[in-house]
Parts: C-alpha cells; structure tokens; sequence
C-alpha cells in the first residue's frame, strides 16, 4: 500500500472551502464522515491512504482526533472557510475528492453517522462497546479498503 501524501488538516480545508464555494455549510460531524469517506474511497482507487492521521471510532462515528479539536469551537454550526483553498496538483486525487463531496456532501453530518454506523469498518473497530461508550479504537484501513472495494464491485454487479 502506498503512504499517505497529505495531512488531514489539508484535505479538510479542501471540503470547507468546497461547502463554503456552494453555500451548504459543513459541521465539524460532517467534515468528520466526508474525512473518513475521502480516505475510504482513496484506499480503493489509488491504493493508499490519502492522509496520514488515524481515524478512530467514535460513538457518533468515525472521528480525525486532530480536526475534531481544531473545529471543534464551532459547535453543530457551519465551519467558516478563512485563507485559501488548499488545491491538489494531482488531477486524479481532486478529482476523487470533488466526487466524494458530490456524492456525501449533500448530506448532513446525522444522516452520515447513521450510514456510517451501518456499516463494517466502524462497526469493527467499536467491537462489543456499548452504544454511547467512548472509544479511541482506530478503524483499520485494510477493513475500510476491503469494505469499499466489494461494495463497489456489487455496484458494478447489480
């Protein structure tokens, strides 16, 4: 597997600046599910993670400790994008990202934690921990790429 070539925090400042541009807002919640999204689908099409952090799981799921403390002031409420955008030279990864944000970015961060909760990775990392137990379990990446890779080829089945 390749090695990651971003930081979290870059690819973040890329989905706020992307919220921002289209006027949708993005909740530290949600930020957080498009994090884990981005490095889930990264890991199947580019083989490797796009960011080097950890993603743990959470009892409202899958969490960048790193993000959620810097954003964290903010509340439920929009995060407001300052600076500029964080661009990618790589056309394949923005494009993967851009995808990402059409695809998840419709959503709010409630209705990602429960598509999140559904499914395998998070479930995995949690174990046998009680609902609202707290938990600093990261989520493996070979269970994410796993995960997302079959999902994609019974897409691609019917």
């Amino acid at each position: 597997m390749k090695k990651a070539k971003y930081s979290a925090d870059k690819v973040a400042k890329y989905f706020i600046y992307l919220s921002n541009k289209e006027h949708r807002g993005i909740s530290n919640k949600k930020l957080q599910k498009i994090l884990y999204y981005s490095q889930a689908w990264n890991l199947v099409f580019n083989d490797g993670p796009l960011f080097q952090e950890d993603i743990e799981a959470w009892v409202h799921g899958p969490a960048v400790r790193s993000i959620y403390t810097k954003y964290k002031r903010f509340g439920f409420n929009s995060i407001p994008f300052t600076g500029k955008s964080d661009e990618f030279s790589n056309l394949q990864e923005k494009e993967l990202l851009n995808e990402i944000w059409r695809v998840y970015g419709k959503f709010d961060g409630d209705y990602l934690e429960i598509l999140t909760h559904e499914e395998w990775p998070w479930r995995e990392a949690r174990g046998e921990l009680e609902g609202h137990a707290l938990s600093d379990a990261v989520i493996s990446l070979e269970t994410m790429k796993k995960f997302y890779s079959d999902k994609l080829k019974k897409s691609k089945n019917g």
